[in-house]
């Protein structure tokens, strides 16, 4: 609506001219349209649907071949030669044979790069992950009586494993076997995990994942890390210990590692030695480096095959007893439901599989997609992430998510598109079909040296800690907590310890929010704190007064305790005590009687006359409740009481229309109430609170 100008000028002054908001439908034709609209399906609404779901079919066509297939190429080349060993690796992790990695790592790039919409995320085997797994899948062996500390079979042992697992569904878990039940219960927590990240995808909660602030998720990685790093330090001596659950699990581990430290094996502990030391140095140069090398240098693979020539010529399995990964085998296994049993016993321990594996591939793909200048849906990673997850569960994998390492490789490597997911699935799909036997004598101390020295990046994390204690204590505190949770408790118990601290200290934040009083900067029409800076002039007679929060149930004792404080005057105290000795008064037992500062035993009351009016600048806040509403209407009734007026300045649309609804103000807008108490700005409340009290003292004068 445009304002005429005899609207638009009053005055000589500028006056706002509020729109008439549109009338409301009743809730039947909102539902009905609503309805239509949903069920109404059209050929071209039909296909944006499924360029919704499916973001390869709106980008694939518009692929720029010449462009972006060369740094695909070599994006996806390089990612593969990365996954393969680390996939290997991270099967100890998990407690699962080195196949169900590879399996894994092969159908997460595939659906990803149908579903995702990050062009640059890398999605497969995150170490954080398999942890989690890895303790769910013990605690699960535990139960049904079989061997934990075995974590695979020796050599000539996998084949067994891959004809048991062919008949997995037939048979309980003594007859199926330790590595053949361990997949069981992997496949069926990764499927419950899917289906929670789907069905959060299609209700549109995308939104949650920013609840997981960085500190919790920084905290939660050093946690996770050390966890890790525990319990790879028995591969690393080659001595057997027992995997440990629940409370103090790297604890008890490490102290079943030191009753054990006499039984290390020579060979596994030198071995280790040898490949942590060129693991670390080549990462050192390569990070040194990296601005001078197209290509990040295939470390891992280098080391990995290297090692597994040596310890086949040199037979170290056969002459010293290292444990090696045993026969791989190629080919894949016909797909399977998981067992619906064991799905109910793992749904409460794939809540937190499925948040953390969102929150991590959302939060990377927003970070990669802010860094490249394109958008990411939350809700459609939800569903990528979830499909990841639920459809490869059938076939013998299990839980994965993005992952940071390999999508920043992916970025420095020219990766454009998820056509890089291609290359990398080719690459691991030919390890599965003919290469993955190679790596049958690879001693599994080698692959905790590369799981241990990926974890580089989250424990360094440790350094950034007193940076985060000079910005945000309460956010340093979130990720102490959550990491010492994690290492003195348990992974789940970190994550849930983080998440309830940091919804504390939002709580906290809001419960006790800076409040001050301003003074005006010289003769300009602005307003600043008077304790933070100098020089500012003070209104005479006027207190303006800054609650930077917002003002509701859990707060509104310490708005009226600051505001006492500050201004020195317990309005209620004062106002009660007023009350009670004009009601004595028209009893004729008090009479006339001074309300001055002698009249109170409250400390912080003065004198009623030491300022007119309180301005209340609400800028800063952002919504009302009904408790914060009372609190208002208390504090205007006491201040009349006592003679001062109170004004509010630069409040939101929201909060006046919670004021106009809560009989705060006429119930009419632009009403005369309204006009008297709201202001636009804190120097024209202070301004109209100045020229009613010289009215008011022309007229006790003429009087």
């Amino acid at each position: 609506m445009e304002a005429s100008p005899e609207c638009a000028q009053q005055d000589g002054g500028l006056v706002l001219v509020r729109r008439q908001p549109p009338a409301p439908q009743s809730l039947c034709k909102t539902l009905k349209s609503r309805l239509q609209k949903s069920c109404t399906c059209h050929r071209r609404q039909a296909w944006v649907l499924v360029q919704d779901l499916v973001p390869a079919t709106r980008w694939l066509p518009q692929y720029r071949l010449w462009e972006d297939l060369p740094g695909d190429v070599m994006s996806g080349l390089v990612i593969g030669i990365i996954l393969v060993p680390q996939a290997i690796a991270y099967s100890l992790l998990a407690g699962l044979q080195p196949l169900y990695s590879l399996y894994t790592s092969f159908f997460a790039n595939l659906i990803y790069f149908l579903l995702g919409t990050s062009r640059h995320v890398s999605v497969g085997i995150f170490s954080l992950l398999c942890l989690m797994v890895g303790q769910v899948v013990d605690r699960e062996l535990q139960l049904a009586g079989l061997d934990t500390a075995q974590d695979g079979p020796g050599l000539g042992a996998n084949d067994s494993a891959l004809n048991a697992s062919a008949t997995w569904l037939a048979l309980g878990p003594q007859d199926c076997g330790r590595d053949c039940y361990a997949i069981r219960v992997a496949t069926a927590l990764t499927l419950v995990a899917g289906i929670y990240q789907v069905l959060m995808g299609v209700l549109r909660l995308g939104f949650m994942s920013t609840y997981l602030s960085p500190p919790l998720l920084d905290g939660f990685a050093m946690g996770a890390s050390v966890t890790i790093l525990t319990s790879q330090l028995k591969h690393l001596l080659g001595v057997r210990v027992p995997r440990h659950q629940g409370p103090g699990m790297v604890l008890s581990t490490w102290l079943s590692l030191l009753r054990s430290a006499s039984q290390a094996n020579v060979c596994d502990v030198v071995t280790s030695a040898v490949c942590l030391a060129v693991l670390l140095a080549a990462k050192e140069l390569s990070d040194r480096y990296r601005h001078h090398l197209k290509v990040p240098l295939p470390v891992e693979l280098v080391v990995i095959v290297v090692a597994t020539l040596v310890s086949h010529f040199g037979q170290f399995h056969e002459r010293f007893g290292s444990s090696v990964a045993g026969h791989i085998p190629t080919g894949f296994l016909a797909p399977r439901v998981p067992d619906p049993e064991l799905m109910w016993r793992v749904a409460l321990d794939a809540v937190s599989l499925a948040l953390v594996g969102s929150a991590f591939s959302i939060s990377l793909a927003e970070m990669f997609a802010r860094s490249h200048s394109y958008s990411v849906r939350a809700n459609q990673e939800l569903l990528a992430t979830g499909c990841c997850n639920l459809v490869p569960a059938f076939f013998h994998c299990f839980a994965t998510s993005a992952t940071l390492t390999k999508s920043l490789v992916k970025t420095a490597t020219g990766c454009r598109t998820q056509v890089s997911s291609l290359v990398s699935a080719a690459v691991v799909l030919l390890v599965l079909l003919a290469l993955a036997p190679l790596f049958r004598d690879l001693q599994r101390c080698v692959l905790a040296c590369v799981i241990v020295v990926s974890l580089r990046g989250a424990l360094r994390k440790v350094g950034d800690l007193p940076q985060l204690w000079r910005l945000s204590q309460a956010d340093a505190l979130v990720w102490v907590a959550t990491a010492a949770t994690c290492v003195l408790v348990s992974v789940e118990a970190g994550l849930l310890a983080g998440v309830l601290l940091s919804l504390l200290s939002l709580v906290g934040r809001t419960q006790r929010p800076h409040a001050v009083l301003l003074a005006r900067i010289g003769g300009s029409a602005f307003y600043e704190d008077a304790m933070e800076f100098e020089g500012l002039l003070p209104e005479p007679g006027v207190q303006v007064f800054r609650f930077a929060g917002p003002l509701y149930y859990a707060n509104k004792d310490f708005f009226l305790r600051s505001l006492y404080s500050l201004t020195g005057l317990d309005a209620g105290h004062a106002a009660a005590r007023r009350r009670g000795l004009e009601a004595g008064a028209h009893k004729g037992d008090g009479g006339s009687k001074d309300l001055g500062p002698a009249g109170t035993t409250s400390a912080l009351v003065l004198s009623a006359a030491s300022f007119h009016t309180v301005v209340i600048d609400c800028a800063p806040l952002l919504f009302l409740d009904v408790a914060g509403l009372a609190a208002l209407q208390g504090l205007r009734q006491d201040y009349e009481t006592l003679g001062i007026a109170l004004l509010l300045a630069c409040c939101s649309p929201s909060v006046r229309d919670t004021l106009r609804r809560g009989g705060f103000l006429g119930e009419e807008e632009g009403d005369a109430a309204e006009e008297e108490q709201l202001f636009h700005s804190v120097h024209s409340a202070v301004q109209a609170a100045r020229a009613r009290h010289r009215e008011l003292e022309a007229a006790d004068s003429s009087l």
